[in-house]
């Protein structure tokens, strides 16, 4: 039978750190550090719990939203344009210009 490992709460606080700092897949981080991936991913939520951890920062809201308006503008111009019924060169169903 394995002996129970413990590990200090500066250890937990460190490994939550590095596997939200990296770009890495959780279990890969954990597999570095000689842990199980599920060891790691409950010290995350406890941490997350305590609000010891904030979540990694992405772009401000208002940027966010200022973004996905403009990236709405484009898709409704390219939508608006799909939609628009072309003109053929043909004047009569069936005909065939030359």
């Amino acid at each position: 039978m394995r002996q129970r490992r413990f590990f200090t709460p500066e250890f937990r606080a460190e490994a939550v750190r590095q596997a939200l700092a990296s770009e890495r897949p959780l279990s890969e981080v954990a597999r570095e550090l000689g842990l199980r991936a599920d060891q790691l991913r409950h010290w995350k939520q406890q941490l997350k719990r305590a609000g010891a951890v904030a979540p990694p920062a992405g772009e401000p809201p208002e940027q966010e939203l200022l973004r996905r308006r403009r990236e709405v503008a484009v898709l409704r111009q390219e939508r608006d344009f799909l939609k628009k019924r072309r003109r053929s060169s043909r004047t009569r169903p069936g005909e065939v210009r030359l």
